[in-house]
């Protein structure tokens, strides 16, 4: 008996590996089938089994017949879970979901689901809207449009951190799509105007004479300047590009400067770089000029 169990794994593992490195996979196939059947005629040790079993799996992976891969990576764990065949059917498994996902694929119908989920947007349904801009987005991933109107859908069901992330992915697909910038400032504008102002800002890059920017920033610089000072500063400690001025050396240094010595102040600003930075200090409340 024992006998017989070392001549599976012999013939599993060894013949197996050497027509693996010959790219021969029907005779991996061939070879550990072979030798499953003399282990089960012969009681092996069920690891053996499990080992053979997995060769097929991968065998099949590497034919790329990942539904037979599956099905002899099912019969391998069955036999023994061996955490090496688990990581392996993973791995396998990953490759069917992408395999179904391409499959899936369909720019015609995202179109088609897209304009059911406008449709349905503009009868204020927004929540039957969300679903056809989810099959839109599975059946064209690619695509940075519905990400923006699913944005929309969720702005209007005050789901704001979903509607950030799709804003997000929206700019990451066409960092050029206006549409991307409006909808997430308008999110950030709730309780972020000096973040929306921003947003807008560079949505006026991209579209100088874009109308809902301008009246964004409008809004937005209103919004700024009705709060105190002190809250002022406060939220802007939050912008990013707020907490990278700050962080500057050379401009913690000028800074410094321009508190102690107002000439210095005035030959820093001729500074066009400078100057910039200073003036988002001041319109942001962190720095106050008197």
């Amino acid at each position: 008996k024992q006998w017989y169990q070392r001549r599976v794994a012999i013939t599993a593992g060894n013949k197996g590996a050497v027509n693996f490195e010959k790219g021969d996979h029907d005779a991996v196939i061939e070879v550990c089938l072979k030798a499953v059947d003399v282990g089960r005629e012969n009681e092996s040790d069920y690891k053996h089994i499990a080992k053979a079993l997995s060769r097929v799996g991968k065998a099949y992976m590497k034919k790329e017949d990942l539904d037979k891969a599956m099905y002899y990576y099912d019969k391998a764990i069955t036999e023994h879970r061996d955490p090496n065949i688990l990581k392996e059917r993973s791995d396998v498994l990953k490759l069917v979901k992408e395999k179904e996902k391409l499959a899936y694929i369909s720019p015609e119908k995202s179109q088609a689901e897209k304009a059911k989920g406008n449709d349905v947007f503009k009868q204020g349904k927004y929540a039957e809207a969300l679903q056809f801009y989810n099959e839109a987005i599975k059946r064209n991933p690619t695509d940075h449009v519905p990400y923006s109107n699913r944005a929309a859908c969720y702005t209007k069901l005050m789901e704001f951190g979903l509607a950030m992330q799709d804003c997000d992915k929206c700019i990451e697909l066409n960092p050029m799509f206006v549409k991307g910038y409006l909808r997430k400032a308008a999110v950030l504008k709730i309780d972020k105007p000096q973040e929306a102002k921003a947003v807008y800002e560079k949505a006026l890059e991209i579209d100088p004479n874009n109308a809902e920017a301008k009246q964004g920033i409008h809004h937005c610089s209103q919004s700024l300047r009705n709060l105190k000072p002190e809250d002022r500063a406060k939220l802007a400690m939050n912008d990013p590009e707020i907490q990278q001025i700050l962080q500057d050396p050379s401009m913690q240094v000028i800074l410094e400067q321009m508190q102690k010595d107002p000439a210095a102040a005035q030959e820093h600003l001729k500074n066009a770089d400078v100057r910039d930075k200073f003036m988002k200090l001041v319109e942001s409340g962190v720095v106050q000029v008197r």
